[in-house]
């Protein structure tokens, strides 16, 4: 028999300023263990080095973070011209030195003006994407390169905030799955040289662009002072654009059980919708067909 997690049933979704030095797993579990949460996940980490927001989800809300893995976000980054590192990032080794340019501020929003749009990414060895089962990280420590494809990204806006050489400043709002470091580098070769990042803030995660962080510090405050819960958001607060469908007794019925259920077509013809009861209380989440049955993706349990 497998043993139970300990813990609270704690559900809600924490919008963490991840402070600099730890990694997201070791923010997951900090911000987990102040909550004494028995179910936590993340909706995409942040390295090390970088600080900014990380979306905690605590109990039910964890089974939401999958769909939020698909979000655009919001960066400063601060690159470092003149010296290239085997990570791309300050916590890499060096392992070439390049000319630094003398370039113009207005030559040099051109350049980054260039890389604006659907543009293609090599993934950077020191990665969590898997190669046969294994982290690509894994490979690069043990010394092996394994070749790998580009990947389509988009670059919604590139903005200059400061070039004093030779350090370079730009903010970045991007799809999912672009690596910031991997930027840098391909934007220093645009301007024949190289760089590494030597900071990095997430300003948001979609759909959280006006949404206030909250730090580790002041979670500990808010625990100690009696107010923790007041840091939680609601466990769909991720899903904002996704439909509402209310249930009537004997729909709820089966959505409970994971049976699918008719709904109308009226209003919602197909795609994903948070499902809840006649008095407003959230029950899951339901992938919605053409032809007006729901079928129960997600079933939350939010009493246990």
């Amino acid at each position: 028999m497998s043993r139970r997690k300990s813990g609270l049933n704690i559900h809600g979704v924490v919008l963490l300023d991840k402070p600099v030095g730890i990694s997201s797993n070791r923010a997951l579990q900090k911000v987990r263990g102040i909550f004494q949460a028995r179910k936590a996940g993340h909706t995409g980490s942040l390295d090390p080095f970088a600080t900014g927001m990380l979306p905690i989800c605590l109990g039910e809300a964890s089974k939401t973070a999958a769909f939020m893995l698909q979000a655009g976000k919001k960066y400063r980054a601060t690159a470092k011209l003149g010296k290239a590192t085997t990570t791309g990032d300050i916590e890499g080794e060096p392992i070439q030195t390049c000319p630094v340019p003398e370039i113009k501020e207005e030559d040099l929003r051109k350049v980054l003006a260039g890389f604006v749009g659907d543009i293609e990414q090599v993934p950077p060895m020191y990665s969590a994407l898997k190669h046969q089962g294994k982290p690509l990280y894994e490979y690069a420590r043990a010394g092996i390169e394994i070749e790998r494809p580009a990947r389509p990204v988009t670059i919604h806006e590139l903005d200059l905030v400061s070039w004093q050489a030779p350090e370079l400043v730009f903010d970045v709002r991007c799809s999912k799955g672009t690596y910031i470091r991997t930027l840098g580098e391909d934007i220093a070769k645009a301007l024949d040289s190289c760089a590494y990042l030597t900071g990095l803030h997430r300003f948001y995660v979609e759909p959280f662009e006006d949404q206030p962080m909250v730090s580790l510090e002041e979670l500990q405050f808010a625990r100690e002072s009696g107010v923790l819960e007041q840091q939680l958001l609601p466990v769909d607060v991720g899903l904002p654009s996704w439909p509402i469908i209310e249930l009537d007794d004997e729909q709820q019925s089966k959505f409970a059980n994971g049976n699918q259920f008719a709904y109308s077509t009226d209003i919602y013809k197909s795609g994903q919708a948070r499902v809840y009861g006649q008095d407003q209380n959230l029950l899951g989440l339901a992938e919605l067909s053409e032809d007006g049955i729901a079928h129960p993706s997600r079933v939350f349990n939010l009493d246990s």
